[in-house]
């Protein structure tokens, strides 16, 4: 167990556009928060990708390496069952888990995995649904998968989470056969309305598509496709408050961003960013242009954003309403305090103590952090 006393300052956090992104409406230069603990609930996995609660307190987490276990009075326990074209090279193998917000009455839990496809390098992205009796999925069924075009094994995206009228979204990076950015990038998934990658789709909890998602340029009809551009979203909230969608996604150098999800709106990769390209290269004079929609925010450095939560927990004093996100690249939790949906000051939580991957809010109002190197799960408990 280690305890903590953080300071963090009110200073601005200016992307790489210029843009101010935070305006600090108090003169002192820093604000002592309360102190907290952190400490350990499981450990000794592997990278623990997916994590959520069951109703009557259980955790569910998922390994990318394919495992899926149960958290109870201090045990956990395999579930076996899942599919077998799990696949776990580079950025794949099982990823985000979700629990359905009425599981009291339907018993469903969903999981997204990259799936394998047989004599081919390529992968999908697969999204399930299953229940679970003891130690065994029953009941599986896929809702929703991408064409099986990703050869190189790496941005799935991923994320699962559910608004308060029970639809479904699932974010979905861009897959293909590279990540480059610019006018010239031979992958354009994201800006193609037709296919699956670089998206975040919308859909029924059984995975039909919402007579109400928006009619994208081309199309006859609606389709999952809820907002397309996206490069690697890897973070999916809903804002309790006012039912909107947020979204985190890794930028290349550069231009991690967090973006609140519109219908129909495209946010701009790999024709606009606020980052450059890993060799260097320009993608783009400026990270904005007419019909694309702009982040609400942006690191520079890249954190490698993974997890979001919003903190409605009243444990956490000043920071309820705030956004919990990880940062695989820099190592640390990141809370971003919010006034009027503009980002005023960042606290970073956890620092050095390895990549996070995935941050949830249990039951009892305190942060549950899962952290690679060994695969653990932390809990953040003020004090």
């Amino acid at each position: 167990m280690k305890n903590y006393r953080l300071l963090f300052g009110l200073a601005c956090l200016i992307g790489l556009s210029g843009l101010t992104s935070c305006k600090p409406e108090v003169t002192e230069p820093d604000v002592e928060t309360p102190a907290f603990r952190a400490e350990t609930v499981l450990t000794g996995y592997g990278i623990i990708w997916g994590m959520d609660f069951l109703p009557n307190g259980d955790l569910l987490f998922t390994e990318k390496s394919g495992k899926f276990r149960r958290f109870s009075n201090g045990t956990t326990t395999e579930i076996t069952g899942l599919p077998s074209d799990i696949d776990t090279r580079s950025q794949g193998g099982l990823l985000d888990l979700r629990v359905h917000p009425q599981y009291a009455s339907n018993g469903w839990v969903y999981a997204s995995y990259a799936g394998s496809v047989s004599g081919s390098a390529a992968t999908r992205l697969n999204l399930i649904r299953f229940k679970i009796n003891n130690t065994q999925i029953t009941d599986l069924e896929t809702i929703f998968r991408t064409a099986a075009t990703n050869t190189w094994q790496g941005h799935y995206g991923s994320r699962i989470e559910f608004d308060n009228s029970g639809f479904l979204y699932l974010s979905v990076g861009e897959g293909g056969g590279q990540t480059l950015g610019g006018e010239s990038s031979p992958n354009k998934n994201a800006q193609d309305v037709t296919v699956g990658w670089g998206k975040v789709h919308r859909m029924t909890d059984s995975g039909q598509v919402p007579t109400d998602n928006p009619v994208l340029p081309g199309q006859s009809g609606p389709t999952t496709i809820y907002s397309y551009g996206h490069r690697n979203p890897q973070g999916l909230a809903i804002n309790p408050t006012t039912n909107e969608l947020w979204e985190t996604e890794h930028g290349p150098r550069g231009g991690d961003e967090i973006n609140i999800v519109q219908r129909g709106a495209n946010y701009g990769w790999p024709l606009v960013s606020n980052g450059i390209n890993y060799d260097g290269s320009t993608i783009s004079a400026s990270p904005t242009r007419d019909g694309i929609q702009a982040p609400l925010f942006t690191w520079t450095p890249s954190i490698g954003t993974s997890g979001l939560a919003f903190i409605t927990s009243d444990n956490f004093g000043s920071w309820k309403g705030s956004l919990a996100t990880g940062a695989l690249a820099l190592e640390y939790l990141s809370i971003c305090q919010l006034n009027n949906n503009q980002v005023v000051s960042e606290a970073k939580l956890l620092e050095g103590e390895g990549r996070v991957r995935n941050v949830k809010q249990g039951p009892n109002g305190n942060l549950y952090v899962s952290i690679e190197s060994p695969g653990r799960i932390v809990q953040i408990i003020p004090e």
